[in-house]
């Protein structure tokens, strides 16, 4: 099958090394250093679970490569509107362009310029970064991809992406039974690991080993799933223990992707994640206070970042 990744930074070189790896045909969308890497040296995947090396199509112009049987989009949630119009030249009448992004608005803002028949949910468990150019990194994490249809049919294009994904080495490939489900479970623990490692610019392990700190940290995951549930989102009941306990066994010295950017003077994706918090929680009444904490002490920096 032909497949774009747009976005071919840590989760979308990840995902078009092991697809082409497995013979599918994979053009890579990308931008600037990385990209001239590419396109001169090819694509190196370093990873925990094998290595490899793929010479692909590289390109910072859609209109090149033409329609797709499936685009994966891994972009910034802060670039997912401006990105998704220049999607139109790799989307055919069955095109799933699928998001494997941080939040759970990417995919509505999707539909709005794509027209929602062509967007499937996604969710990645990958800590997958952009070593050098042309050199993507994973680190660790299960290599987990949950996708499906998001109104939870199984239709012939979700069945065959699930075909090629389990068929990939070094993929864990989960077709959910409700993927907003999935949306909102991980958006919970991004919510809480990203909040708090960025707001107190230190790593999980001295945020566990301060009292405060940690009831924070729960309370993040806790006001999330009040409002998915509220939104008519069926979390499980034990959603919150869960990630506490993965959250006690992550390394005491792992951060987030918020805290590298926040740091590196880049883009934040505040409003993809706190910010979006605060406004799904006013729209069903429900109480949001620290994620509104952590909303309201990253917001200069999301700011002063974005100049």
């Amino acid at each position: 099958m032909k497949f774009a990744v747009f976005g071919a930074g840590g989760v979308g070189g990840y995902l078009g090394a092991r697809l082409a790896d497995a013979g599918h045909e994979v053009h890579l969308v990308a931008r600037g250093d990385h990209l001239a890497a590419l396109e001169s040296d090819g694509l190196r995947l370093e990873s925990v679970d094998g290595d490899a090396s793929v010479d692909l199509p590289a390109t910072d112009d859609p209109t090149e490569i033409g329609p797709c049987d499936y685009v994966l989009f891994c972009v910034k949630a802060h670039d997912t509107r401006a990105a998704a119009r220049d999607l139109e030249s790799l989307l055919g009448e069955g095109t799933a362009v699928v998001s494997f992004q941080n939040g759970v608005d990417n995919e509505g803002w999707l539909g709005d310029e794509i027209g929602e028949d062509h967007v499937v949910g996604g969710v990645a468990y990958i800590f997958s970064t952009i070593g050098d150019p042309g050199v993507v990194e994973h680190t660790g994490g299960p290599a987990r991809f949950v996708y499906g249809e998001l109104d939870g049919e199984r239709t012939d294009r979700i069945e065959r992406l699930d075909d090629a994904l389990s068929a990939c080495e070094g993929i864990d490939a989960v077709l959910a039974d409700d993927v907003r489900v999935e949306l909102w479970r991980k958006f919970a623990f991004i919510c809480a690991q990203a909040g708090m490692t960025a707001a107190s610019r230190l790593p999980v392990g001295e945020i566990r080993d301060t009292d405060a700190s940690w009831a924070m940290y729960r309370r993040i995951v806790a006001e999330v799933c009040a409002v998915g549930t509220a939104e008519g989102i069926d979390l499980p009941e034990d959603t919150v223990d869960e990630w506490l306990a993965f959250a006690r066994d992550l390394d005491p010295e792992m951060y987030s992707s918020l805290h590298y950017d926040l740091t590196h003077d880049k883009r934040l994706e505040l409003d993809a994640l706190h910010g979006s918090v605060v406004r799904h929680a006013a729209d069903v009444g429900v109480e949001a206070p620290m994620n509104e904490a952590i909303h309201a002490i990253l917001r200069p920096w999301a700011d002063r970042n974005d100049r």
